[in-house]
């Protein structure tokens, strides 16, 4: 972070974002369930690599953050003027990861010889690179996802709805500790018919699972398509899923590292596959980070680099009119090596038609 403020010339960094604020102190930040208005929740001096973090207490508070270094909540706006005077620092630009019409009267205030400019830029730069640290927690976070789609997977048949295979996996991924799925839409019908709102699977059925889970702060993501009682449509749906292992081994040799992101995009087309109008690419961390690649920004896939330390969830889909779509999530960490998947979830094929154990 700090070699992000000196590459943007920032002297200080006021933070309001969750996932920034945890990033900058390294402290589970309790309470944010639901929206909140902009505060200045962590303040970064780039000059003495000092961390302010509002905390009313100290438990799980690293030590290189003193005591003195914490201050409370208050629903008294200019309180957090006087906090924010009382930080040692004279800067002269200060950058904010959001803002909100009265902390834009409000940080002049605190800082009257300042400009105040958008910091966000930085904190991508930062986040985008994963330490040893965060590589570890994302694969940890990885396995509990996993484990519960295997759950979720197992009690695939025909007459199941979307919902119960979406409580099965929050049911594993609580008995595993995690309380915080990635995302709500974990088992979806993809099989030509769509999915009907309530309508339960059928036999020769696709199914796609999306599994995702935050766990410590960090996320965790893979997904998986697996046919429901194939009866006569094997030889459809084999052709489907080789169609998609093309395609993912074109994906995986894109990933060279300091390739641009636009690699990941002509991967589709190499594999002769029509690109997705949503994301094939996303940067996964504290949340989802840089970068994002999608067919509708071209230019900035152009211009984004697949560097080492970079963990990015790519998305392979193919889709038949007869049968329906393929779609697979697989997390991939750019090392100076090559790419290094770190899913180990199994894919379907005929030789393991039914559930993974």
């Amino acid at each position: 972070m700090w070699a992000a403020m000196e590459a943007h010339d920032l002297d200080v960094l006021v933070m309001g974002r969750m996932a920034n604020m945890r990033y900058a102190s390294g402290v589970p930040i309790l309470w944010n369930a639901g929206t909140r208005p902009f505060g200045p929740g962590c303040v970064a001096v780039r000059a003495t690599r000092d961390i302010y973090l509002l905390s009313t207490w100290d438990e799980g508070v690293p030590d290189d953050i003193p005591h003195d270094h914490l201050y409370g909540i208050t629903w008294n706006p200019m309180n957090y003027v006087k906090v924010l005077q009382g930080i040692d620092a004279r800067p002269k630009r200060v950058g904010t990861d959001a803002m909100s019409p009265l902390f834009a009267q409000l940080l002049p205030m605190a800082f009257p010889e300042a400009a105040i400019v958008d910091g966000g830029p930085a904190l991508s730069q930062a986040r985008r690179i994963k330490t040893n640290e965060e590589v570890d927690a994302i694969r940890a976070a990885i396995i509990v996802a996993e484990t519960s789609m295997a759950a979720a997977v197992a009690d695939l048949r025909s007459g199941v709805s979307e919902r119960q295979l979406a409580g099965v996996f929050m049911d594993a991924m609580a008995s595993a500790g995690v309380t915080t799925p990635l995302t709500q839409d974990v088992a979806r019908i993809v099989s030509t018919r769509g999915s009907t709102a309530g309508e339960p699977v059928r036999a020769e059925d696709l199914v796609a699972f999306h599994a995702g889970v935050v766990a410590n702060g960090y996320a965790g993501e893979v997904g998986r398509t697996w046919p429901v009682e194939l009866n006569g449509k094997t030889a459809a749906v084999t052709e489907l899923y080789r169609r998609s292992d093309l395609l993912w081994a074109a994906l995986l040799d894109a990933c060279t590292p300091g390739a641009p992101a636009s690699a990941v995009l002509q991967a589709y087309r190499t594999a002769g596959e029509p690109i997705p109008t949503l994301p094939i690419g996303r940067g996964l961390g504290l949340g989802y980070d840089d970068p994002v690649i999608v067919a509708a920004l071209p230019t900035t896939a152009a211009t984004e680099r697949l560097d080492p330390g970079v963990v990015v969830v790519l998305t392979a889909s193919v889709h038949d009119d007869a049968v329906g779509s393929v779609i697979t999530h697989d997390p991939v960490l750019i090392t100076a090596d090559g790419p290094e998947v770190l899913s180990h979830a199994p894919r379907w094929n005929p030789q393991n038609a039914g559930a993974p154990a």
